[in-house]
């Protein structure tokens, strides 16, 4: 965007096409992870001094879209760098932050920690794992991280596959526009992906993890003492990616696609 300094550096950008995810710290403010987390709180009906009202691993919020939520996903430094990894004026600014899923400290498994690739589109079937991906990503431009409460190691941080976008794709490619169901990718890659490489998104109330929309990563379970709030949201494309450009101008999401495929 002219005139904007550049969110991200050329070293950031290489580290997105060859790990699949760039971490920005500082994304959104403090203050608005603040007004965001005492809004969660209210809609999960336990008092945050009470750790007594705690009775459940994982509490799932519907989909907000408050100001201090559509704040958070519309600053100046995610703009211009959703500007970088997915191209200016090819995606859709946030209208919110969707669900959270709301970890509480607990030694119970929820069953939801499984390894996985989010789906982006036939949301239509009834069964999520008919939900489909497809080498292209129709639907999905990025897959984002939202940390709204501070997160160590300790506290259910979010599991990430280094450089496990590249298999996917390299797996999604011979399927052509009709891609795979998460059905299929559990019957064919019962390993997931397995990279041999994982990281934690961990980080400060306001840290944002941008994803390539391919990369394989797992929930946990919660073995500290604080709450964690999370938004785990999609960047929606304005138009399609696209992985064969005669012009060439690809954009980092794009290019991360074609270099897995030179690979293979």
């Amino acid at each position: 965007m002219p005139g904007t300094l550049p969110a991200l550096s050329a070293a950031q950008i290489d580290a997105f096409i060859t790990d699949g995810f760039v971490r920005i710290d500082n994304a959104f403010p403090q203050e608005l992870a603040d007004q965001g987390r005492a809004i969660l709180w209210a809609a999960t009906g336990c008092n945050p001094d009470d750790p007594s009202t705690w009775t459940q691993p994982v509490v799932r919020l519907g989909n907000f879209t408050q100001p201090p939520f559509r704040d958070a996903a519309n600053t100046p430094v995610l703009h211009a760098a959703y500007d970088q990894l997915v191209g200016e004026g090819h995606w859709l600014p946030q209208g919110g932050l969707g669900t959270f899923p709301v970890r509480f400290p607990s030694s119970a498994d929820a069953g939801d920690t499984g390894w996985h690739v989010d789906a982006s589109f036939g949301f239509d079937a009834p069964d999520f794992l008919d939900w489909r991906a497809n080498v292209s990503s129709r639907g999905r431009a990025l897959l984002m991280l939202f940390l709204f409460s501070d997160v160590g190691e300790d506290d259910a941080p979010t599991r990430i596959r280094v450089g496990s976008h590249l298999e996917v794709a390299r797996y999604l490619a011979p399927a052509g526009d009709a891609g795979h169901s998460l059905r299929d990718m559990i019957a064919d890659r019962p390993d997931w992906f397995d990279t041999g490489r994982e990281a934690l998104a961990t980080g400060r109330a306001g840290t944002v993890y941008l994803c390539h929309p391919f990369l394989v990563h797992a929930a946990q379970l919660h073995r500290g003492t604080r709450v964690k709030f999370m938004a785990q949201p999609p960047l929606l494309p304005k138009v399609p990616l696209q992985i064969d450009r005669a012009d060439g101008n690809y954009s980092p999401v794009e290019l991360a696609i074609r270099v897995a495929l030179d690979q293979g």
